[in-house]
């Protein structure tokens, strides 16, 4: 018999069963003897590999769990059970017990005007409370994330949003979205949490800063003109010739720029920077191209990204992490750059056993996105190659 419990409960399972019907029921009957309660919340990750048989694995999850809320889609991989499948079938299940917690179902879709878009779906009875939280995920083929963001922001200052893009297809109509017993192959689902639950987040970029840091003095939209008063790829070229032989090779792969996310800090620690792509340079103008709209007075850093950096990123951010709460984290949701894994490390598994030695073994599910959603310095924004962590409480 299912025991009732005051506290929020959490259980997740992992199967590489290809038969659609077959993984539903591993994965459910798991779930309910570990969690032994009434399923509130069920968020569901599935690789490609399904196909259209995915709309049979999700009804039958569904079918029997009788969640109050069923949430998911495919992606590149999926990640649970201590492990990260970066390819082959396999599925991934993340089931919740919450109580006095409000959920609220979120499927929205997108049509283009000119250069703005319009939405429609979004429920007009969401609670504002500013303990909010949103787990979406969005079809990056249809959905204008970037544009987005900001809007949540606006209409729920305070919430928090973390999430991923979808993967696995190879074009327009080729993922997966689940809300319910339903599938799609555009726009947005997701689910808004208000009440008993209690969710902190860690995303980790995954890079390490490099040079000095300069003011941008001179700028139009993506274009950095001038950095403390000369052109910038001047300043990034003494950068260059100050780095030691292993980083210029990372630089010459991997270089990024980091936006400072309070201008007013003395110092600045991993999480303070926003990382994006340097996208090229014009060696007659003396201007770098970013992958963000840059502002003049704005403080910036270069950066560069390799395994061990990622790795250290991971861990001292968890690590912070561990005791922010009132209690420690009972359960974990994953959303990882398809760029991390092992091609990044060089070995599999790396952010669920990252997660597993600082944090401990939780129930935890996830997936490798094509996209991550996450807040830097109090603002969400969508990333790349960055693990978003949602820890809940």
């Amino acid at each position: 018999m299912a025991v009732a419990s005051a506290m929020p409960r959490f259980a997740s399972s992992l199967t590489y069963e290809s038969d659609p019907l077959i993984a539903a029921e591993r994965l459910s009957s798991t779930v309910s003897r570990d969690l032994n309660t009434a399923v509130d919340l069920a968020v569901l990750f599935l690789s490609p590999d399904y196909g259209d048989e995915a709309g049979r694995l999700v009804s039958a999850v569904r079918e029997r769990l009788s969640p109050r809320l069923l949430v998911g889609c495919t992606g590149e991989g999926v990640i649970g059970g201590g492990k990260e499948i970066e390819a082959g079938a396999a599925a991934s299940l993340w089931v919740a017990h919450l109580p006095c917690t409000d959920l609220a179902p979120l499927r929205l879709t997108f049509s283009g005007l000119q250069d703005r878009f319009s939405m429609t779906g979004w429920p007009d009875t969401l609670s504002t409370a500013s303990d909010s939280v949103f787990i979406l995920f969005a079809d990056p083929f249809s959905t204008p994330t970037q544009e987005l963001l900001p809007l949540l922001e606006d209409r729920y200052p305070g919430a928090i949003t973390i999430g991923g893009l979808a993967g696995g297809g190879r074009g327009p109509g080729g993922n997966r979205l689940i809300i319910n017993g339903e599938t799609h192959d555009v726009g947005l689902v997701g689910v808004a949490l208000s009440g008993g639950v209690s969710v902190k987040t860690v995303v980790s970029q995954g890079c390490r800063p490099i040079g000095e840091r300069y003011i941008i003095t001179k700028a139009e939209e993506n274009v950095i003109h001038e950095l403390s008063g000369m052109p910038a790829l001047h300043r990034l070229q003494r950068v260059y010739q100050s780095l030691r032989r292993e980083d210029r090779a990372l630089a010459h792969q991997a270089l990024h720029i980091g936006i400072a996310m309070d201008e007013h800090r003395e110092r600045f620690d991993r999480g303070d920077f926003l990382v994006r792509n340097l996208i090229g340079a014009d060696q007659e103008t003396g201007a770098v191209v970013i992958g963000d709209i840059a502002q003049e007075g704005q403080t910036v850093q270069f950066h560069v990204r390799d395994g061990q950096s990622a790795h250290e990123d991971l861990k001292d951010l968890l690590a912070a992490s561990r005791n922010a709460g009132p209690f420690p984290p009972r359960g974990a949701l994953l959303f990882s750059c398809c760029g991390r894994g092992r091609g990044l490390f060089g070995r599999a598994d790396h952010d669920v056993s990252v997660i597993e030695t600082e944090i401990g073994r939780i129930p935890l599910a996830g997936f490798f996105a094509q996209g991550e959603i996450g807040p830097i310095g109090g603002r969400t924004f969508l990333h790349g190659y960055t693990a978003s962590v949602a820890l809940f409480q």
